[in-house]
């Protein structure tokens, strides 16, 4: 009986400095991120001396040259470019929008953009008879009859109501994605849609759209939430309303990029990879400072804090990143193919891609024993304001990794104010808070730590 109770005691005892040992180094974690933190440096150069990092652009090959050159400066052991063929589009000069001659305003001009991927409507423009929509069943109600030679104006908000806004965004981009064929289906000559914003202000969001096979391609635009306003007040008095618009995107051949991979070799179990990322291309409105400025420099931050304390990881641990996320999912695609082909063994994989706010958790797709384990951690980043781990996701660029069986998780900030700045030409630098963009980094470096320290079975 005596032997059973050491024995106890010894096991709680190693438990309990286990326990006690995690709580430490995540509090060093923090601090390192808080008072030595490189983030908030880091973001700004890309946001500030690069820019919009559209794929196939300049910025993307000048963002790729930055990743690679910052992450061997930081020492880590291989860093290498991963070639990847990604989408080239081009927005050209600035769009026009104008409501026509309406019956109480006359002649309005109005704030759109082109939808990454349109096709231009050239220098002569579109002029035509506008009609308005909140849905595709909507749509094919209305029939060919009814849409032919019009432009259509789809206008679902995001629903104001849903606490959750990306799942607000997920009930209304649809509209953005597809909006522009189904339209073309009825005879349309353009598309019009609602920006994906949960705010109403003057900002056009842009964003990807795609072209049906075997329908014809007609120019889309996004129009502000402010404008969708107006211009749907403006046609309940008149049904005869004229829009006019011009565009002068074009889509060019396929070009060369790459995916950036910067790497700290584990020891013991150096052939398990954890992976943490963020896409680098960026639509070309703006910095891309959140949309993803943000997860890139937490992705690389998360490997030099590690670096900084002298931990040495069990497992192999990467930063990775991604190449067109934006308008394509090339990146992600090829680094899953890859990795297949080399038959490299991804144990988990963290993306952040939701904006440089306040850290609430993590969201989490894997099977339902890694899913408990990373659960199980929740007491220990709970101080630190990471309470949510209930919710299903991982992320675009890690999700090709699924059919590897890679467990994925998603980095879950405060949302809020997320789609006040997606995509527009207002997501810039000086939206991004140094402090939370820190918090952060030192919450998903701090899941590493825990992925490799205690792996997932």
């Amino acid at each position: 009986m005596k032997l059973f109770s050491i024995i106890t005691f010894l096991l709680v005892a190693h438990i309990g400095l286990s326990q006690s040992t995690d709580e430490m180094t995540i509090r060093q974690i923090f601090n390192k991120a808080l008072s030595e933190g490189k983030s908030y440096q880091m973001l700004d150069y890309l946001s500030n001396k690069i820019g919009a990092r559209l794929s196939g652009s300049p910025g993307a090959a000048a963002a790729v040259e930055w990743s690679r050159h910052t992450m061997e400066d930081l020492g880590f052991d291989s860093v290498w470019l991963q070639p990847v063929m990604v989408p080239h589009w081009v927005r050209g000069q600035k769009e026009v929008g104008r409501i026509l001659n309406s019956k109480k305003m006359g002649t309005v001009e109005v704030n759109v953009c082109a939808l990454g991927g349109s096709i231009g409507t050239g220098p002569e423009g579109i002029s035509a008879g506008i009609i308005e929509v909140k849905s595709f069943q909507e749509l094919a109600q209305l029939g060919i009859k009814n849409v032919q030679g019009k432009i259509v104006f789809f206008n679902r908000p995001m629903d104001p109501n849903q606490i959750n806004t990306f799942a607000a965004y997920g009930g209304a981009v649809e509209q953005r994605g597809s909006g522009a064929s189904e339209a073309a289906k009825y005879g349309a000559v353009a598309a019009l849609v609602r920006s994906m914003g949960s705010n109403v202000d003057d900002a056009p969001h842009t964003g990807g759209m795609r072209y049906a096979p075997n329908v014809a391609k007609i120019p889309a635009l996004a129009i502000s939430t402010r404008h969708a306003e107006l211009l749907s007040k403006l046609l309940k008095d008149d049904k005869s309303l004229q829009f006019y618009m011009e565009s002068h995107c074009e889509i060019l051949e396929d070009a060369p990029s790459y995916n950036v991979i910067g790497e700290l070799r584990g020891g013991e179990y150096k052939d398990e990879i954890i992976v943490v990322g963020g896409h680098l291309d960026s639509w070309d409105l703006a910095q891309g400072a959140h949309d993803d400025g943000s997860g890139c420099v937490q992705s690389i931050e998360v490997l030099r804090i590690l670096s900084s304390m002298g931990y040495k990881p069990k497992r192999t641990i990467r930063a990775v990143m991604f190449m067109n996320e934006e308008n394509g999912l090339r990146g992600g695609l090829k680094y899953a193919e890859e990795a297949q082909k080399k038959k490299e063994k991804h144990l988990a994989a963290i993306e952040s891609d939701r904006g440089g706010f306040t850290p609430r958790g993590f969201t989490i797709s894997a099977e339902e024993a890694a899913r408990k384990r990373i659960q199980a951690w929740k007491p220990l980043l709970e101080p630190y304001g990471l309470a949510d781990f209930s919710q299903e996701g991982g992320g675009a660029d890690i999700g090709p990794l699924a059919n590897q069986g890679t467990a994925l998780i998603g980095f879950l900030p405060d949302s809020q104010r997320y789609f006040d700045y997606h995509h527009t030409a207002i997501d810039t630098f000086d939206k991004v808070n140094k402090r939370e963009l820190e918090l952060g980094a030192a919450s998903m470096a701090s899941m590493v730590y825990l992925l490799d320290k205690y792996g997932l079975k």
